[in-house]
């Protein structure tokens, strides 16, 4: 039987493909099978849980969002579990609780090794925190209902809401000798806000010389633009020299202040606030902003924490059932004396120890981000 010429070309040629992709396929067999990170780096101070090389899956679910805050403390967990050699997924329900419980029972149905949950403010974040638990997964929650206290094996973590508040509070007070009229922003419903009124409170009983004429609080995706038609309304039922000061316990209400008494040429009127972020330090060093002052705890510090925690957890090593971190005070004054625009990266040049901390950073976790660096 007679071959016809272009039988003769195609049979070669579907050879040498065949084995191509052979030869394709096995390098990527053999890939696969290669050991992660630097080979180079001993892991023997590694616990064993890490040292075999097995995939460490992470969730991180936030119920609040939409805010500078938020995307810091998310990118902040992501960049250190990754830095571990973690895979590390982030969700945030944007003030959604249903959204919020749905993706932790989602999340719980997937295989997750270890969960940092933050703001679970409610009896139905306990209940999925149990169950969690009782998969024998790791959890630490941040700015959360106290009651997971009483879940054996879950770390509360916290900013010192106290000494956010109390240091924001004390430099209204001295600024104005004890004597001012304010405007308090404020939302309830949520543990640190709920911490944060509590100093509020103690602060007017000691000092009756500051008095409340109004107040706003709400948790939304818009809440900076709902707090800037609230204080517009309160700037224009309140004369000139009537309000001496706002204190924003939130820096999304601190941002809708800021916008309103621009708007409003009230320049005269002073915010203290509470937390920060990149857009906050913009609108702090701006000519003649009205934000004089906040107090804070670098959110993106706060995400590497909570993940640290996690990590000696999953570890098997002991870890606290509550820790809260520290707060630091930003003043108005240093901000725009200084030579360089100011932002969260050089923010430590100007407050003391800004956004640095060893909490909780073992050694075996130095070594497991030297073996995983890029």
């Amino acid at each position: 039987m007679k071959v016809s010429p272009f039988k003769k070309v195609l049979v070669p040629m579907l050879a040498i493909l065949l084995l191509f992709a052979g030869c394709s396929s096995s390098k990527e067999e053999d890939k696969s099978d290669e050991p992660k990170g630097n080979a180079n780096v001993s892991l023997e101070n590694v616990p064993e849980r890490f040292a075999k090389g097995e995939d460490v899956k992470i969730k991180v679910i936030r119920k609040i969002g939409g805010d500078d805050h938020t995307a810091q403390f998310l990118a902040g967990a992501k960049e250190e579990g990754e830095a571990l050699g973690f895979k590390v997924d982030v969700f945030t329900a944007n003030g959604d609780t249903a959204k919020f419980h749905d993706a932790i029972a989602q999340a719980i149905e997937e295989n997750y090794d270890g969960f940092i949950i933050s703001h679970g403010d409610d009896a139905g974040t306990i209940n999925y925190v149990e169950k969690i638990v009782e998969k024998g997964k790791s959890v630490v929650t941040f700015d959360s209902t106290s009651d997971l206290e009483n879940i054996e094996g879950v770390t509360l973590t916290s900013q010192d809401d106290e000494a956010l508040a109390e240091l924001a509070l004390d430099e209204l007070i001295k600024d104005f000798d004890g004597e001012a009229n304010i405007v308090y922003l404020w939302v309830d419903g949520f543990p640190p806000m709920e911490r944060r009124n509590n100093v509020y409170q103690e602060k007017l009983k000691e000092n009756p010389g500051i008095k409340e004429l109004g107040r706003f609080g709400v948790a939304a995706a818009d809440t900076s633009v709902q707090t800037q038609n609230a204080v517009s309304a309160m700037l224009n039922k309140y004369k000139k020299g009537e309000i001496d000061a706002v204190f924003a316990t939130w820096d999304a209400f601190a941002i809708g202040a800021e916008r309103a008494i621009k708007e409003a040429g009230r320049d005269e009127i002073k915010i203290y606030g509470i937390d920060v972020s990149n857009a906050d330090l913009q609108l702090m060093q701006a000519d003649k902003s009205p934000w004089v002052y906040t107090s804070a705890v670098d959110p993106k510090m706060i995400g590497s924490v909570n993940m640290r925690i996690l990590a000696k957890k999953i570890a098997g090593e002991e870890t606290p059932q509550t820790y809260d971190l520290e707060a630091s005070s930003i003043r108005q004054e240093a901000l725009q004396g200084s030579k360089n625009p100011v932002n969260m990266t050089n923010l430590a040049d100007i407050v003391k120890g800004w956004g640095q901390t060893d909490a909780f950073e073992e050694d075996w976790m130095k070594t497991l981000k030297d073996h995983y660096k890029k």
